[in-house]
């Protein structure tokens, strides 16, 4: 089965949407937290800001950047994703199945970019 080029732009577009709504809402949350929390970042360890970086700070500015270019925004929270699980296993953890839920909204950049870059069959 072959999908048209309007099937394929509709479900880009689905997505796109989708990416966009559950990157708010993931930020939403984090933000919460923050305030929540009452973060201070004084007292934070030199490890701790170094994952900071990649969780949460870089997995929203991929989920911000992801509405312009959904491609490179994707791209930023997955990989601050990844580095982020990688240094807490050095350290002797592995996160939570959480950090992945929030950071979920990459994938569906990732994916939307790609559909809407995808050429169908027969098509130049």
């Amino acid at each position: 089965m072959t999908s048209t080029p309007s099937n394929q732009k509709s479900l880009g577009k689905a997505i796109r949407w989708t990416a966009r709504l559950t990157g708010v809402l993931s930020i939403g949350v984090l933000l919460l937290f923050f305030i929540g929390e009452g973060f201070n970042p004084t007292k934070l360890t030199i490890k701790e800001w170094i994952l900071f970086l990649f969780f949460p700070f870089g997995v929203m500015l991929g989920l911000l950047v992801g509405w312009k270019r959904e491609f490179v925004g994707g791209l930023i929270a997955i990989i601050s994703l990844a580095l982020f699980c990688a240094l807490e296993t050095i350290n002797g953890g592995f996160p939570g199945l959480a950090f992945f839920v929030f950071a979920s909204p990459g994938i569906l950049f990732l994916l939307a970019s790609l559909i809407s870059k995808r050429k169908t069959p027969g098509h130049l």
